[in-house]
């Protein structure tokens, strides 16, 4: 796949590094000069100008590109240049740097394919390390919504019974789930859960703790977060 990144910096560049090293064609678009310079020393294909506009995108190749992701740190600059990707049908990621903020969501949502914010990402897989155990947050998906992977232990109260009898509270529910070992698909209502098992779970904050008491039980904090399955 062909992809667009702008802006070099930090983000920018860590995204297209991994997304070469994957084997994609990616393509740079930087207004700063020594910024390039440098995103050039590292092999890739860099056009200098600002990408929001749209004479920029198009000598960049907006219109071969699959995806454009609008990575800078100026938040009128993404939004700019994700509308003229949209235009030209590629797939849109606009970077948010601010802090989050339900009205920004609101307003960008419905424009761009998906919204990032680099530094709560960070903040999250933090909190990961420090809290270890068997719950993870994989990413906040609005101000009071997060979504888990959780593992399944033998302390959980919900052990042995199919996902049909797991009765989460309103504000949860569950998106996906895996075997021990297997990647993660569709959640059957059959499905039974066992330890080592894992559930990818989207939750209001205020029921976290009950979900994990029903997933994982009292005695469970000490096991080993499971990774997601090959295929998420």
């Amino acid at each position: 796949m062909r992809f667009i990144v702008i802006g070099s910096g930090r983000v920018g560049l860590r995204t297209a590094r991994v997304l070469r090293e994957e084997g994609h064609d990616v393509v740079i678009v930087e207004r700063d000069t020594d910024r390039a310079e440098r995103a050039r020393s590292d092999g890739f294909e860099v056009f200098e100008g600002d990408g929001s506009h749209e004479n920029t995108l198009i000598e960049a190749g907006v219109d071969a590109a699959d995806a454009v992701g609008a990575l800078t740190g100026d938040l009128n600059s993404n939004f700019a240049a994700c509308m003229i990707a949209k235009h030209h049908g590629c797939r849109t990621v606009m970077r948010i740097d601010e802090d989050y903020r339900e009205e920004i969501y609101q307003k960008y949502a419905d424009e761009v394919d998906e919204i990032i914010y680099p530094e709560r990402l960070g903040a999250i897989g933090a909190k990961n390390a420090l809290l270890g155990g068997n719950i993870q947050a994989i990413a906040d998906i609005a101000e009071h919504l997060q979504v888990l992977l959780i593992t399944v232990t033998n302390a959980s109260p919900m052990q042995g019974y199919t996902l049909s009898e797991v009765a989460l509270p309103s504000e949860a529910r569950i998106l996906a789930f895996g075997k021990e070992d297997q990647p993660m698909g569709i959640p059957l209502a059959d499905d039974s859960l066992e330890e080592g098992d894992r559930l990818a779970v989207l939750a209001d904050f205020d029921v976290l703790d009950d979900v994990r008491q029903l997933l994982v039980g009292n005695g469970g904090n000490d096991a080993v977060a499971a990774p997601a399955g090959g295929d998420q």
